[in-house]
């Protein structure tokens, strides 16, 4: 499997250089060069497998050739033997064909562990190979940090530094983080907003001379490896509804847009999925963008669903690729045009993108009361996320007949603010965690200012 990059201008890699490099060289973002596709006969196939036998299937065609299938499979089941549920991503039922996935049984309570955790183990084991060491250098809106820090803490060959937003994560969130003491794990809290963090790390990459030759790595979903490990769980929902010989519908409560690319992925790749539907916070540029063609930046606002407090949504580009006929020429102008001003997409492209998606925008009040709503209804205790996801869905749904699943990306208990709200009382941690808000802290507050966080980065590394 070889990959190239969105804008075109950087070299084709394989898939170790891919996991390693995260961003490509002319600032793109790698892509397959071409997507596996499954019949409908190898999908039936895959009915009753466990969830790490059916990560394999959907994984290896994007590893093959660079790591050998008994190592990939060795890892793959030492991810997801440490979830806390057997199914690993259960299904439950809200109403009649209407479901939310839920994701939050790997060690961080979020999504991002079932790539994070991967990933971790993926990196490891190249470098080891290689005889190489990585710095791997991430942005959190919350969930990402906590989750490639559990990835990367036990790795020998990586040195991890995460830059999240100086309060503006939940208590929980920043713990998860923070609480982490291992000698190749550091915490930048930046005096700014997660895509001034972002942009950190892009501009990072594009000039790594900090280093002094290190290597840097990215965890965020930047990186391939995060999408290829996402797209699992779509098919796991799947054919645990009647897939493929029945279609799917998914909303997805989203800020970097990484989590419905894979859904996306998914469907190109032969899952029948009717409809994906992108939900957001008031931080709304992807609804904007595929409802009426406005992708210009607004000031970013601090909501109670944080993790979605985005307003560049880095993976909207690898979408973009496809729908401008895999153009890098085009596509660097685009996302070059993007930093400077509002844009807009070609009409005919922007018809296709809303062929693709529905999309919906939900606001703290709104994101509460369903909270509320679906607690008084089921029992159940949405995050405030996943409420967005849910709200989507009910307001975007075309056909009752078609199984319609939100994806549950986070935990109640990391975000008691919104719960509180909706005047229900906070679930407590789980047993492993009972002890997060006693345990010691250690994260280094920096300014905005790339220079100084290169500068504690070299330090730190003593390079």
């Amino acid at each position: 499997m070889k990959y190239i990059s969105t804008r075109g201008q950087a070299p084709v890699l394989g898939f170790e250089e891919v996991l390693l490099a995260g961003l490509a060289s002319d600032g793109g973002l790698y892509v397959p060069e071409q997507l596996p596709s499954f019949s409908k006969e190898e999908i039936t196939s895959w009915r009753g497998l466990s969830y790490a036998d059916l990560a394999f299937k959907v994984i290896q065609p994007f590893v093959a050739g660079a790591i050998a299938d008994a190592d990939l499979k060795t890892m793959i089941d030492d991810t997801y033997k440490v979830f806390r549920h057997r199914a690993v991503a259960p299904l439950q039922q809200l109403d009649s064909n209407e479901w939310v996935l839920e994701l939050f049984h790997g060690p961080t309570l979020a999504f991002k562990d079932f790539a994070l955790q991967l990933l971790g183990r993926l990196m490891d084991h190249v470098l080891a190979k290689r005889g190489e060491r990585l710095v791997i250098m991430g942005a959190t809106s919350g969930d990402t940090g906590s989750a490639a820090i559990e990835g990367c803490r036990h790795c020998e060959h990586v040195d991890i530094f995460i830059l999240h937003p100086y309060q503006r994560v939940s208590e929980v969130q920043r713990r998860q983080m923070t609480t982490v003491l291992a000698d190749n794990v550091h915490n930048i809290a930046l005096e700014g907003n997660f895509d001034d963090c972002q942009q950190m790390v892009k501009d990072s990459f594009a000039n790594q001379a900090f280093l002094k030759g290190a290597r840097l790595g990215a965890v965020n979903s930047i990186n391939w490896a995060r999408i290829m490990s996402q797209i699992v769980y779509y098919f796991a929902a799947g054919l645990a509804l009647g897939a493929p010989d029945r279609e799917v519908s998914f909303s997805v409560p989203t800020g970097n847009f990484g989590d419905i690319f894979a859904g996306y992925l998914a469907k190109q790749m032969g899952l029948p999925i009717q409809q994906l539907v992108v939900a957001t916070n008031r931080n709304d540029i992807l609804h904007r963008a595929i409802s009426s063609n406005d992708m210009s930046r607004q000031g970013l606002v601090h909501t109670l669903s944080p993790s979605m407090d985005i307003m560049v949504s880095s993976n909207f580009e690898r979408m973009l690729f496809d729908i401008y006929g895999r153009d890098g020429a085009a596509i660097n102008d685009l996302m070059q045009r993007f930093r400077n001003e509002s844009v807009s997409l070609d009409p005919a492209r922007w018809e296709s993108v809303r062929e693709l998606f529905d999309s919906f925008c939900v606001n703290d009040d709104d994101t509460v009361a369903t909270i509320a709503e679906v607690h008084a209804e089921t029992g159940y205790l949405l995050d405030p996320h996943t409420a967005i996801g849910v709200r989507a869905a009910r307001a975007c749904r075309r056909d009752n007949h078609v199984p319609m699943v939100t994806l549950a990306t986070a935990h109640p208990v990391k975000f008691p603010d919104a719960i509180i709200k909706a005047e229900l009382q906070t679930p407590a941690l789980p047993e492993a965690m009972a002890d997060l808000f006693e345990r010691n802290e250690r994260y280094q507050v920096l300014a905005n200012d790339l220079q100084q966080v290169q500068g504690y980065m070299a330090a730190t590394l003593k390079i």
